[in-house]
């Protein structure tokens, strides 16, 4: 891995992707830092030991890279736009008009792209409302001002500020998928989590526990090396090409594999779950209602089955987003090849379907596994760990996925270098 950065640092092109996306994800982290206009700073730092804890704050304040513990102009994060494409997506398949443009191809997506915009600022203006109101709360408690001009004028100047702040974060999050390297989405999620990485160690290195102090850094290395391992493992159907004549000549002919992966959704799935639920205790938060918020805490019974069963739920529904069989086996068939022992056509998409059900749910329940497991742990044992499942999950999943986009910049510009 280190060896493809530092050749992919020497490629221009790959080189000026690089120092673009590493730019927005600067000026990304830069906008969490500035603070919302018209917001008592000192007030705020007050309060700020309401969102380092494990409840649901804690974990969106995670997510947002510590934005909105500091109620900066990035506090809503990308999590409004995560929602809204959630919505969209399930929308699409009981909504007929929605299937529709979904098929359209490119057009019909840049259409269904424009409606997930127009609901993410929907969102984020009904977010940015709610926090306002709910820092107001936390200040109340602590007997301090958070706004220092509660009015109808001031209290707009900060919504619109917020919500100014999530359509920026989606459009630098577009931008590094359209000119830079990797997932601009994923990306941003990522940097907020690993901004928090200093935390995580210090609080590692002053935990009073001798024995999980030791034991931890192995730990790590056997969960990363776990979660490579599975993310990497993929079955190869073999496919085998007929040979054809064109001309006077034989052409064509040979054989290949067709690699299904054990987990096709990627880190999606876990984004997915996570995102929707940490609604209902958002909305606990909001609206004073701490039963829901306990009951749906981060490191509760109810939060860990929920996003498990999500987790399965999202896998098979984006496995089947991303992966046509039927699609697969026209294409096959189309240009001459076939599964050894499997008729082309419909046989062939039954035999890919059935084996994609056998990998996905695997894949499925290790996304589950992993993602609840420091949970039980913490909840079983006095280790506190800083990074939970989802976390972990996400930034070893990204990491992977831009190094292969890296790896296929890198093969791509050596083929065009062949050509010429």
């Amino acid at each position: 891995m280190i060896g493809t950065l530092v050749n992919s640092v020497r490629i221009p092109e790959i080189r000026k992707k690089l120092l673009f996306t590493a730019a927005m994800l600067a000026l990304y982290r830069l906008g969490s830092y500035i603070p919302a206009p018209g917001i008592n700073t000192n007030a705020v730092k007050q309060i700020s030991d309401n969102f380092g804890g494990s409840n649901v704050l804690g974990f969106l304040n995670l997510f947002s890279g510590g934005s909105l513990q500091r109620f900066a102009i990035f506090a809503l994060g990308i999590m409004p736009y995560i929602t809204a494409s959630i919505i969209l997506q399930l929308l699409q398949v009981v909504v007929p008009s929605l299937e529709k443009l979904r098929k359209e191809g490119e057009v019909g997506q840049q259409k269904i792209t424009q409606y997930t915009r127009y609901l993410t600022v929907g969102l984020a203006f009904a977010q940015s409302i709610g926090y306002v109101f709910l820092f107001r709360q936390f200040a109340g408690n602590a007997n301090t001002s958070i706004v220092k001009n509660f009015t109808f004028g001031g209290v707009f100047v900060i919504v619109l500020a917020l919500t100014t702040g999530t359509v920026l974060v989606m459009w630098l999050g577009e931008l590094i998928t359209q000119r830079g390297l990797g997932n601009g989405i994923s990306l941003m999620i990522f940097a907020s989590i690993t901004a928090r990485l200093p935390h995580g160690i210090q609080a590692w290195w002053t935990n009073p526990d001798a024995i999980f102090k030791v034991m931890m850094p192995f730990l790590a290395l056997v969960v990363i090396a776990a979660i490579v391992f599975i993310q990497e493992g993929q079955r190869r159907i073999p496919v085998q090409y007929a040979k054809r004549v064109v001309g006077r000549k034989m052409a064509g002919g040979g054989s290949t594999y067709l690699p299904l992966r054990v987990n096709m959704a990627g880190v999606i799935p876990v984004i997915f779950a996570a995102s929707l639920m940490a609604f209902p205790p958002t909305i606990g938060e909001l609206t004073h209602a701490r039963s829901l918020s306990t009951f749906f805490s981060p490191n509760g019974t109810a939060y860990v089955i929920g996003e498990s069963i999500l987790i399965v739920l999202f896998t098979y529904f984006y496995t089947a987003v991303t992966f046509n069989p039927v699609e697969q086996a026209d294409n096959l068939k189309k240009y001459g090849g076939f599964i050894p022992g499997v008729r082309p056509g419909r046989p062939t998409a039954e035999y890919l379907d059935r084996i994609l059900a056998r990998l996905t749910f695997p894949g499925a329940l290790y996304l589950a596994a992993v993602a609840a497991l420091p949970t039980i742990l913490i909840n079983q044992t006095s280790a506190n760990f800083f990074f939970g499942g989802t976390s972990i999950l996400i930034v070893i999943g990204v990491a992977l996925d831009t190094m292969k986009q890296i790896e296929a910049q890198m093969m791509m510009r050596n083929y065009e270098g062949f050509l010429k």
